[in-house]
């Protein structure tokens, strides 16, 4: 698991999404696949779709069959083209501002942050627990990996696991 990307995908998000992109791309690895899906669940981004270099046709982004639709199958995956497998991520605006206005990292490479039940409480209930800031509004989110996955910090209360945080998104 590499908290450099991670940083790296955050900080793009940020960008896109301030400059009222509807589509981007990250490098798909475990990590960031699972991450977004949890963005998705908790209604951060529309759509996650895996795909190539080139951007997927924009109807599948929204999940809706067009009439000129072509089943094309989709591209094997290979040796030589498993670099280059993007996640193509459809952004959500609201009342045209963006829904991510700001993602950050919390553990980095240099010190990961682990997060008990106790921890996680005070955080949920907007304490401050050693170096995490509590969550102070209420669309804001902190997801944190697991033995399990990655959920987001309410979820993890719910679930009585701790884990360690990944990123905060406002």
């Amino acid at each position: 698991m590499s908290l450099v990307h991670l940083a790296h995908v955050c900080s793009h998000l940020t960008n896109a999404s301030k400059a009222r992109l509807s589509i981007t791309s990250v490098p798909n690895t475990k990590l960031h696949r699972a991450l977004f899906l949890a963005l998705r669940d908790a209604g951060f981004v529309s759509s996650v779709v895996l795909g190539g270099p080139n951007p997927p046709v924009p109807h599948s982004l929204l999940n809706q069959p067009s009439i000129t639709d072509i089943k094309v199958p989709p591209e094997p995956v290979t040796r030589e083209n498993v670099a280059s497998r993007r996640l193509w991520l459809g952004l959500k605006y609201w009342q045209s501002e963006p829904v991510i206005s700001k993602m950050t990292v919390i553990s980095k490479p240099t010190k990961r942050i682990c997060l008990d039940l106790p921890a996680l409480r005070r955080i949920v209930r907007g304490n401050m627990s050693d170096t995490v800031y509590g969550i102070r509004s209420p669309g804001e989110c902190i997801f944190l990996t697991t033995s399990d996955g990655i959920f987001e910090a309410r979820e993890c209360v719910e679930r009585k696991i701790g884990g360690m945080a990944l990123c905060r998104v406002i």
